[in-house]
């Protein structure tokens, strides 16, 4: 069987890294390869079009790899030079992830078996708009069911009103509260678990047709549910326990033994977990809490957590919670670790960098020959450059300084443009980030794509596809 023959299409700048990842790659894959550099600096502002005007296909190719930012129809090449196109990664260097020797694609990560509270807190303050808002916007992070929160001492006459509105929008309703006539008109109107039961409401509780959740009287003794649980299935009412999470530095170690005795004394039972009890009472970032909880969970057979977003640092933890709830279920089901699975929850770091290298940058320097800036950051340092000179230092001010007293003054559309990315870049830095010149930073699920500033100004301007980057 004949060896595939790739012809690999890129741009003047990035010829000497496609070079450096294309032989051992090749020899590895099997298959024989061409490069072929386009009249263009940047591989990433190909178009098909100025692609089908420069591009020529030598003999024998079986394949050709067009830079993975290239925009347009591919098959208007595929027609005309009778062989298959394709967009390649992105970046370069993922080259080897495509050809499927850097590790499998991330999996779909759909299944997931725990069910998703979350809590409006304070849900009698806010008007039906603002609940519906609320509502949507949890159910848009993952929710399964909108808890309404009421506030302890005070009695909700509307929650019937704000149950059936839910319920009329497809809501699936729970109510937290321990006040009977609040319950009472929550459950006929539709609500289906109440949060909690205990000692000190059971007498009323196990009448009302409707799911609750049982917390222990004294949360060190979990012998002390037994007769609430006890009325509670002599009634023929459902019920989950929930043995209660305390937060760090009032028993945490504890509590977590407790979820595991629970499941130890009543294997069949279905459980409960607050995860707001570590999220909303830690001041760290929360994915990483909400992430080791959904495991406890899974392993647990924790079938349903509690979860809020009350503090700013976990102004996110649904959606959190949402995403570890799946990699925790694909992880144990599959016995894998739970890495390499699409990076949604690294937030602040990325899962891997690329360097050009000190050598690269400098090569790449003396290879310019027009004015348009390229920026980096990479060994502790911001790098920018152009045909004019190299520029580098661990202060962007410092580099910004150094370029104008070798180029002169800008103008102000280039100097915010070089301010965004310098910033960008600091920021890469700083937080152990990859850097991509006119690309926005990666923050997991968190990301937000950006325009860059090159087509930004092609819309303004109605340039066309053969203009680089200023």
């Amino acid at each position: 069987m004949s060896r595939e023959r790739i012809l690999f299409v890129t741009g003047r700048l990035a010829e000497p890294s496609l070079k450096e990842v294309l032989q051992p790659l090749a020899e590895r894959v099997g298959f024989d390869y061409e490069i072929q550099v386009l009249g263009i600096s940047v591989a990433a502002l190909m178009h098909v079009d100025w692609v089908n005007r420069k591009l020529l296909v030598p003999e024998g190719i079986t394949r050709v790899i067009l830079p993975g930012w290239c925009g347009g129809d591919l098959s208007l090449l595929a027609d005309r030079f009778a062989v298959p196109f394709t967009l390649g990664p992105k970046d370069l260097f993922d080259l080897p992830e495509f050809f499927g020797r850097g590790g499998r694609p991330p999996p779909s990560l759909v299944d997931y078996s725990i069910e998703i509270l979350a809590e409006i807190n304070h849900a009698p303050r806010l008007t039906g708009d603002e609940l519906l808002r609320q509502s949507n916007a949890y159910r848009l992070s993952g929710a399964d069911i909108i808890d309404l929160g009421c506030i302890p001492g005070e009695s909700w006459t509307q929650i019937a009103h704000a149950v059936k509105q839910l319920r009329a929008e497809g809501f699936r309703v729970s109510v937290d509260s321990f006040e009977q006539s609040e319950v009472e008109s929550a459950v006929e109107a539709g609500a289906e678990l109440v949060l909690s039961c205990n000692g000190t409401n059971v007498h009323w509780a196990c009448e009302l047709p409707v799911e609750f959740v049982v917390i222990p009287d004294d949360v060190h003794d979990l012998g002390s549910w037994e007769a609430t649980c006890r009325r509670l299935q002599e009634s023929n009412r459902s019920f989950r326990l929930d043995p209660v999470i305390e937060p760090i530095g009032f028993g945490f170690a504890a509590s977590l033994q407790r979820y595991f005795e629970t499941r130890r004394r009543y294997p069949d039972t279905e459980m409960m977990m607050g995860v707001g009890n570590l999220t909303e009472l830690t001041e760290v970032d929360s994915a990483g809490i909400n992430f080791l909880l959904a495991a406890i969970c899974e392993e647990l057979q924790i079938g349903s957590v509690l979860a809020t977003e009350v503090i700013n640092w976990g102004r996110t933890s649904v959606r959190e919670f949402d995403l570890a709830r799946r990699l925790v279920r694909h992880s144990i089901e599959n016995r894998v670790l739970p890495k390499r699975l699409g990076g949604q929850l690294v937030i602040l770091r990325d899962p891997k960098l690329r360097a050009i290298g000190e050598d690269g940058l400098r090569q790449l320097a003396s290879r310019l020959t027009d004015p348009n800036f390229r920026v980096f950051a990479e060994g502790g340092q911001v790098h920018l450059m152009n045909r004019d000179g190299y520029w580098h230092s661990s202060d962007p001010y410092d580099v910004f300084d150094q370029m104008i007293a070798a180029v002169g003054s800008l103008t102000a559309e280039h100097s915010f443009y070089l301010g965004m990315e310098l910033h960008k870049a600091k920021t890469a830095l700083t937080l152990g980030k990859q850097y991509i010149q006119d690309e926005s930073l990666r923050w997991g699920f968190l990301s937000v794509d950006e325009i860059s500033a090159l087509k930004r100004r092609k819309h303004r301007t109605g340039e066309s596809d053969d203009a680089e980057n200023p």
